[in-house]
């Protein structure tokens, strides 16, 4: 039986702030760094080791990875890194302060926004310097198919084809895999593990810097999920 562990980065500087982060790449704060090294030291405790590691390519999440793997002396094992996993887009939202946003639009809007499944927020004009398409760790994408800002179900659709094509195949070999992604992205791959309804994601929370271990069975289906402490 392989682990799939799951693990949010700690703590950002946006999050401090109270602003919408998405794909803008901030990094850690003191505090998220850490919550990333709280997280090694209990999957050392738990002699909980990886074969391979994925995360984004969000220095947050790339931070929390490297922060945790030191603790459990697992810098040698492979990593590699894929823009499927980056946090949801925030589109137009992203920099905004939150509580700001809340007054302007209605809190009702906003957490629209934030929680519902399959709408988006308000998308990025395509000249906005804040869009993908400017940024050099993205210019070998087809610019085609990088967000200018995303719902949860969108989200969900292109961090599955990963699952699907990178992760799930080295579950099938028995071997075990750490994710370091974000808030968003894990939602979207623990809602299909456990097959839970649209309805019901919106309510799942993933917190920080807490390692959460999928026990999968042969067939990839998950025979017990729990969080480490």
């Amino acid at each position: 039986m392989a682990n799939l562990i799951l693990l949010r980065h700690g703590q950002s500087l946006w999050n401090l702030e109270n602003r919408f982060t998405g794909w803008t790449d901030v990094d850690l704060s003191e505090e998220g760094i850490k919550e990333a090294r709280t997280a090694g030291k209990i999957l050392a405790k738990n002699g909980i080791s990886w074969d391979i590691a994925y995360t984004s390519l969000l220095k947050r999440a790339i931070r929390t990875l490297h922060i945790a793997a030191a603790e459990t002396d697992c810098l040698y094992t492979p990593e590699a890194r894929s823009w499927r996993l980056n946090e949801r887009h925030y589109g137009a939202l992203q920099g905004l302060d939150k509580s700001e946003t809340s007054r302007k639009y209605g809190e009702k809007q906003v957490r629209i926004w934030r929680r519902s499944y399959d709408i988006p927020p308000p998308m990025l004009n395509p000249g906005d310097p804040r869009s993908p398409v400017f940024e050099k760790k993205y210019r070998n994408i087809d610019p085609k198919i990088l967000p200018m800002g995303e719902s949860l179900e969108m989200t969900c659709q292109r961090v599955l084809p990963f699952w699907n094509d990178a992760i799930a195949p080295l579950i099938l070999e028995g071997k075990n895999v750490l994710v370091a992604a974000h808030g968003n992205s894990l939602r979207a791959l623990v809602k299909y593990l456990k097959q839970i309804p649209d309805s019901e994601i919106p309510n799942l929370e993933i917190p920080t810097g807490m390692p959460q271990i999928f026990e999968m069975r042969q067939d990839l289906s998950v025979a017990r999920d729990f969080y480490l402490s």
